[in-house]
């Protein structure tokens, strides 16, 4: 009986495995509020621990986990957890259709499609791990073709009443982060978006990939002309037969 997990293994031979939860929410997020501050630049200098000093953490993250998702401690010091993170994609993905036995996959197998928002990826990595490493696993776990250059992890926390969005560094480790906030995803959570368009280079996408686009925008458009025909189509009538109204002799 399979297990729902996938196995990921790195270069050092080292096995990590990752699954998936889901939440769909049927609105967009809000708008940022005001208090909502963007400091991308930021980052925060490492304190690095002591095997006594990780156990101890370790041990407190453990009780006051309420959702089973705990950490385990090895005797090389390395410390594997959960983390969850959350996808607020703007832009369509691209995925790549699995091959069938015997066959291989070509460019027509590649589909794009808009991922909804709110929806939550849980993955169990190492304290190795790089936010990088992290990145390319998710894109994995959904056989997403797009470059992971054109995708970055955020830490969304909460800092004095106000709520701070940060990308972080590819070489950062967010086991770390998360092993150092505790398991509370209200103080610390993790979310991964496209680069703001102003840093994005637009010749990571390939051909197809921009024609996927071009097409969604299409489609996009043609509802949306629809939608403003019929609406003003229903005034019309309205209006019409207002003035059948008026003008009717008496």
């Amino acid at each position: 009986m399979s297990s729902g997990y996938s196995s990921w293994e790195e270069s050092e031979s080292e096995e990590f495995f990752f699954t998936a939860r889901t939440s769909f929410f049927r609105s967009c997020p809000a708008k940022a509020k005001p208090s909502l501050q963007d400091v991308q630049k930021e980052r925060e200098a490492h304190t690095y621990l002591t095997k006594e000093a990780i156990k101890e953490k370790v041990q407190t993250y453990n009780s006051d986990v309420t959702d089973k998702l705990k950490m385990t401690l090895h005797s090389s010091g390395v410390y594997t957890g959960f983390i969850k993170v959350q996808m607020e994609l703007c832009r369509p993905i691209t995925v790549q259709a699995p091959a069938s036995p015997g066959k291989h996959v070509n460019n027509n197998s590649e589909t794009a499609f808009c991922l909804p928002n709110g929806y939550t990826n849980t993955l169990h990595i190492s304290s190795t791990n790089t936010v990088r490493e992290v990145i390319e696993a998710l894109l994995k776990k959904f056989m997403v073709a797009d470059n992971p250059a054109k995708f970055a992890l955020y830490k969304r926390c909460h800092k004095e009443d106000q709520v701070y969005m940060c990308k972080l560094s590819e070489i950062e480790h967010p086991l770390y982060l998360r092993l150092v906030a505790g398991p509370r995803t209200d103080m610390l959570s993790f979310v991964l978006r496209e680069h703001e368009t102003g840093e994005f280079l637009w010749e990571a996408f390939s051909v197809p990939e921009l024609q996927n686009f071009l097409r969604i925008l299409d489609k996009e458009e043609d509802e949306q002309l629809q939608i403003l025909q019929r609406r003003y189509a229903a005034y019309r009538d309205k209006l019409e037969e207002a003035l059948g109204g008026v003008w009717k002799p008496g």
